[in-house]
């Protein structure tokens, strides 16, 4: 079992985060080997971010992913720069509300309404990131879900869990509408 992940967005929008969690849930919770790298530009905030994340069950011996098997965008500058070089069998999951053009030919692509959805649902949308950790898990069966929540729960101050756990499940139920569940 191998996946190469890369999470892309705007700077600002927990990309980063995201990736780190995931690897903490696979490496601490789920025993496998995991490395997660990250690249923004300089301004930080606002401009294309991204985050790497290969799970594997070898060792992993070249911490950058070649090929993704699996990239999630949520701007359209993000796929544009990021959604590159994937597998011929990659899954793209984008933001239905911040991705319009995309290349629907040669992959699967999951066009799935986060930002909207978690801003509705939750006031904001600053836990975008936590919802997108349940889409991709429940699309890609990554990692038992209780190990990212537990991980989530885990990294963040007590009053933001109960968020978190909406916006995490908030994902999933995005997902299996996605998945035609």
């Amino acid at each position: 079992m191998r996946y190469d992940i890369r999470f892309s967005g705007s700077g600002g929008q927990g990309i980063i985060t995201a990736g780190i969690l995931l690897a903490q849930a696979a490496a601490i919770k789920g025993g496998k080997n995991a490395v997660q790298s990250q690249s923004y530009g300089p301004e930080a905030r606002g401009g294309a971010s991204k985050a790497e994340v290969i799970i594997s069950d070898d060792e992993i011996n070249y911490p950058k992913i070649v090929n993704p098997d699996i990239v999630i965008s949520l701007t359209q500058e993000a796929y544009n720069k990021y959604a590159v070089d994937l597998k011929d069998d990659a899954v793209v999951i984008v933001d239905a509300s911040m991705v319009h053009e995309y290349d629907n030919t040669k992959y699967t692509i999951y066009n799935v309404p986060v930002i909207t959805t978690v801003s509705k649902e939750l006031g904001s949308s600053v836990s975008a990131n936590i919802a997108v950790l349940g889409v991709v898990n429940e699309i890609c069966s990554i990692v038992k879900h209780e190990y990212l929540l537990d991980v989530i729960i885990d990294n963040f101050p007590a009053r933001a869990a109960e968020n978190n756990k909406k916006a995490y499940n908030i994902g999933i139920e995005l997902a299996k509408k996605a998945l035609g569940e």
